[in-house]
C-alpha cells in the first residue's frame, strides 16, 4: 500500500472515530459512561490504525515524520484524554462545591507537574521545532541523551517512536486543562448563583448547538453584534449544560450526511403537527 493511501485512510478513521464519539456524546451526559464507551471505540480505530502501518516502508523520513508527529498523536490524545476523564469523575468525591473546586484544582497542578517535567520537549513542541525530527519521529531512531520514557522499551517498535507519545500527552493535558477549567467556572457559577435557573436542556446538546448557531446567523441576539462564544457562554449557563467544543460540533453539522438543519426539520415538522392536531379537536 502506498502511503498517499495509507494518509487517506487515516485521515477517514479519524473523521469516522471523531463523529462516533460526538454520538456518543450527544446521547449520554454521564462523563464516565461517555468515556467507557469512548475509550472502547478508540481503541478499535488505534487497533485499525496499527495495522495499517506496522508493516509499512515510509517512501521518505518526511514522511514518516508526518505520520508519527501528526496523524497518529491525533488518536492516541484521546485515548489520555478520556482515560484521564475517566479517573478524575469516577474518583470524584460526593462532596460540596467548594471540596470540588479543590478536587479539580489539584488535577490542574498534575498537568503544571508535567509541564515542568517536559519543559524541553514542550518548548520544542511549542515552536513547531523540526531539527529533531529524524531523531524523534521516525522508527528505531534516537537519542539517548534525550529524555525518553521509562516504558520506552515496552513499546511496539514498528509503531512508536520515542516521541510521539509525548505530542499525544501535550495535545490530551490540552484538552483535559480546558475541561478542568470549565468545570471549576461550572462550580464558582453555580456557588455564586443565589436562583439558579429551574431549566435544564434535556435533549442534544448538538440539537441546542444547531438551534443556537441559526439563531446567531440571523442576528437574532442583540442585533447581531455579539459574539458567538458569548451567546454560546450564556445558553449554557441559562440551562445549566456543558457544550463542549462547539466550534468542532458546528463543522461536523455543517459536514453531516442527513444534512445540517436535522434538529430544525425536526422542531418544525413537531411544530406543524402539534397545530395540525389541534385543528382536528
Amino acid at each position: 500500500m502506498v502511503t498517499k493511501t495509507i494518509f487517506r485512510k487515516t485521515t477517514e478513521l479519524y473523521n469516522d472515530l471523531e463523529l462516533k464519539i460526538n454520538e456518543v456524546c450527544d446521547d449520554d451526559q454521564d462523563m464516565v459512561k461517555i468515556s467507557e464507551k469512548s475509550l472502547l471505540l478508540i481503541d478499535t480505530s488505534i487497533r485499525t490504525l496499527k495495522e495499517l502501518v506496522s508493516d509499512h516502508h515510509f517512501e521518505n523520513l518526511a514522511e514518516e515524520v508526518y505520520f508519527f508527529k501528526k496523524l497518529k498523536p491525533l488518536f492516541i490524545s484521546k485515548f489520555i484524554y478520556y482515560s484521564s476523564i475517566l479517573n478524575i469523575e469516577s474518583y470524584k468525591p460526593n462532596a460540596t462545591a467548594k471540596i470540588l473546586k479543590k478536587y479539580y484544582e489539584t488535577e490542574q497542578e498534575k498537568l503544571k507537574s508535567f509541564y515542568s517535567t517536559q519543559s524541553e520537549f514542550y518548548s520544542y513542541y511549542r515552536r513547531d521545532a523540526t531539527y529533531l525530527d529524524h531523531k524523534i519521529f521516525v522508527r528505531n531512531s534516537y537519542d539517548l541523551k534525550m529524555k525518553l520514557s521509562f516504558g520506552f522499551y515496552n513499546f511496539d517498535t514498528n509503531f512508536t517512536t520515542s516521541h510521539d507519545h509525548m505530542i499525544s500527552r501535550i495535545i490530551a493535558n490540552q484538552q483535559l486543562g480546558q475541561y478542568l477549567k470549565r468545570q471549576i467556572e461550572n462550580i464558582s457559577d453555580r456557588f455564586k448563583q443565589n436562583i439558579l435557573s429551574p431549566l435544564t436542556w434535556s435533549s442534544s446538546k448538538v440539537g441546542l448547538i444547531e438551534l443556537v448557531y441559526a439563531l446567531y446567523h440571523m442576528r437574532c441576539f442583540n442585533g447581531g453584534n455579539i459574539e458567538l462564544s458569548e451567546v454560546i457562554k450564556f445558553v449554557e449557563k441559562s440551562l445549566n449544560t456543558d457544550l463542549g467544543n462547539f466550534h468542532k460540533t458546528i463543522f461536523e453539522i455543517r459536514n453531516r450526511k442527513q444534512g445540517p438543519t436535522k434538529f430544525l426539520q425536526l422542531v418544525s415538522d413537531n411544530l406543524n403537527q402539534h397545530f395540525i392536531n389541534n385543528e382536528a379537536e
